[in-house]
């Protein structure tokens, strides 16, 4: 609805030739009063155009050729807004519409044609996700699906840390606990994983392998707990309705020769040397204050130099942009390898990095503190034993990536409408109890629905609901631009409110059939938006609760 807003102000605008065109602002005011929408666009023109701003409200006004079936006011208000007004015509052709898009109701076309890759998760496969790997997860997922309904093409990936030091401390971690469990003497690494789960897996090559590995070394140890450490996270992401298109190996980038490559192309450049037995990368040419190991003088790389390799390798696949979901603790680390791509001829800018916060689990009002290698960590999916994969995915989508995230699982484990997650899906299946029973009253809906059939809509109540409705496009697209999930929360909020303050003014069953079976309507596409909206959340909309 508000395209055909801007469109008259954008046509109204141009009679004033301007140099330099201010970018058009519409609101939806706060007061129903106000309109449906406002623009400051006079204030915005006072400045170059030296008139009062109400002044030119009244220039832009006179300038628009309004189609009054679709605008029954335009106002001007305060010191120069200009508030438009929808007519109850045009708000009917509305929920028509949502009618006949269906399930599909929320999608737009704003990048279609284009080709997105989102990496997310790429937790190193030395043991289970953890509570600080969910919101990596689920806001990767979320966002790749807010694009999808923006009309783009995602493939999402996970990045597979499979060599490295960290690998080499996993294997060694496994073949301590398996020659411990034997009763044979054998030293723990320093800085090794101590979680239960390293015991599991040296248990495991016992009972397949007996004490045959006792004189192996710590590479076919490494071997077997990468295995079942990423079929174990493969199942958590499942469990959490996460869908993974590839996976990308990083010890492909050994095999192939791309670290090598990276390397020789920096040194090319005269942007790596060596000192005290390390390379180095210039990272003060980009405005650092010191320069950045790259390889360390043990001769194993640092993360920043497989890392540079890897979105090479995305870019070079074709995509139009690659988005990076990094925990606060990449943001001194990806500049570099920006830095670094640019320095070897990439269009970084095709590289858009998220950066999340990071999350609190709160349990009995107090902290509790995580840790792979000390192994008090919680799981995923003790969180979703605990919780449920719906509330797990909904409450790390609550709040701002930019913010932190204390999740309390006291909250999280309400079961009424205290808990936000409770809340919207009792809201969707509460409008599908009404259903139900307007069925007993009403009979099944026709196929053949038409103005006619919703003009009883007339309540500031359900014009508002409708108004309210009218707005998931926008929201979606608001969400998927800005990488910012909750946005969709708030929105899906404002429906159930809105809903609820409907149901209580305008009565559905035990009315006039005619006004009843249009308020059946209202009631029914409330429903989808809601369901398409959960949808786009990764969580369920039931029907009965």
């Amino acid at each position: 609805m508000n395209n055909y807003i801007l469109e008259l102000l954008q046509k109204a605008l141009a009679k004033f030739e301007l140099e330099q065109v201010p970018t058009i602002q519409l609101e939806s005011p706060k007061v129903a009063e106000h309109g449906d929408w406002s623009t400051n666009l006079a204030m915005l023109l006072a400045k170059p155009l030296r008139q009062n701003p109400r002044a030119i409200a009244q220039q832009l006004i006179d300038a628009m050729d309004v189609d009054e079936s679709i605008l029954e006011a335009v106002e001007i208000a305060g010191p120069g807004f200009i508030n438009f007004r929808f007519s109850k015509e045009h708000v009917i052709q509305e929920l028509l519409s949502i009618i006949e898009q269906g399930n599909q109701y929320g999608k737009t076309e704003e990048r279609k044609g284009q080709k997105l890759q989102i990496e997310f998760v790429s937790a190193n496969p030395t043991g289970p996700l953890t509570v600080g790997h969910g919101r990596n997860a689920v806001l990767g997922d979320t966002i790749a699906r807010l694009l999808e309904w923006t009309g783009a093409e995602v493939h999402r990936e996970y990045y597979f840390n499979d060599a490295g030091r960290q690998m080499r401390v996993l294997g060694q971690s496994v073949q301590a606990r398996y020659m411990e469990a034997l009763g044979l003497s054998h030293e723990f690494p320093e800085g090794g994983y101590e979680g239960e789960y390293i015991k599991d897996i040296a248990s495991g090559i016992i009972k397949e392998h007996a004490d045959s590995w006792s004189k192996e070394s710590w590479e076919p140890f490494k071997r077997v707990a990468q295995e079942a450490i990423f079929e174990d996270i493969s199942g958590t992401l499942e469990r959490m309705n996460i869908h993974m298109d590839s996976y990308f190996n990083e010890f492909d980038l050994y095999e192939n020769g791309d670290i090598d490559k990276v390397l020789e192309a920096l040194k090319a450049k005269d942007l790596v040397y060596e000192s005290e037995g390390a390379t180095w990368f210039r990272t003060t040419t980009f405005g650092k204050e010191k320069d950045t190991v790259l390889v360390k003088s043990s001769g194993e790389p640092t993360y920043r130099l497989p890392d540079i390799a890897y979105h090479a390798n995305k870019l070079e696949r074709g995509y139009d942009e690659c988005v990076d979901i990094f925990g606060a603790d990449h943001i001194a680390t990806y500049p570099d390898v920006l830095s670094a791509l640019k320095a070897l001829g990439y269009d970084e800018e095709r590289i858009r990095v998220i950066v999340y916060q990071f999350v609190t689990l709160v349990k009995d009002g107090q902290p509790f503190k995580m840790s792979t290698r000390k192994a008090n960590f919680v799981t995923l999916d003790e969180l979703m034993d605990e919780v449920g994969s719906d509330v797990t995915r909904f409450f790390f989508l609550m709040r701002s990536p930019n913010t932190h995230l204390e999740f309390d699982i006291g909250q999280a484990k309400e079961a009424g409408e205290k808990n936000p997650v409770f809340y919207l899906q009792y809201a969707h299946a509460r409008i599908h109890s009404i259903l139900r029973k307007a069925v007993e009253s009403y009979g099944v809906l026709s196929d053949q629905l038409d103005a006619q059939t919703l003009s009883p809509l007339v309540h500031d109540r359900e014009l508002g609901l409708m108004k309210t409705l009218f707005k998931f496009p926008r929201a979606i697209a608001g969400a998927a631009e800005a990488s910012e999930p909750h946005r969709l929360i708030n929105y899906l909020n404002d429906v159930a409110t809105d809903f609820t303050s409907f149901y209580h003014d305008c009565r559905i069953l035990g009315v006039d059939p005619s006004l009843g079976t249009a308020r059946v309507v209202l009631a029914q596409q409330t429903a989808r938006v809601l369901a398409n909206g959960l949808e786009i959340l990764g969580i369920q909309a039931p029907e009965q609760m």
